[in-house]
């Protein structure tokens, strides 16, 4: 099973943006109820697809990265590809809708 580990705000310009390949950044929240039915969802692209890096952001705890990349509405889930943000995905979904809507396929 891959694992999905958590960035910190510290953390995000060395494990994402500066990363090789794509990354995929769950914004969350742990009180938000869609962002914990996604987040077994991103699992599953998680295992599927090894070699994109999948990580979480914890919104309350990265509130300037949030703002950097205007997350306005939780989960919103970002492909980063070279250190930009290219597609994303607002609300909860199925992994195969979220494989479509960031261009996994």
């Amino acid at each position: 099973m891959a694992t999905v580990s958590e960035v910190k705000e510290q953390d995000f310009n060395e494990q994402v943006l500066l990363a090789d390949g794509k990354v995929v950044v769950d914004f969350w929240a742990p009180w938000c109820g869609p962002c914990k039915a996604v987040a077994p969802e991103i699992q599953k692209l998680a295992d599927k697809h090894g070699n994109v890096t999948f990580v979480k952001v914890n919104v309350d705890e990265a509130p300037s990265v949030a703002g950097r990349y205007n997350i306005m509405g939780i989960p919103t889930i970002g492909m980063f590809e070279s250190g930009q943000l290219v597609k994303t995905a607002v609300g909860a979904m199925p992994a195969e809708r979220l494989e479509s809507e960031l261009g996994l396929t």
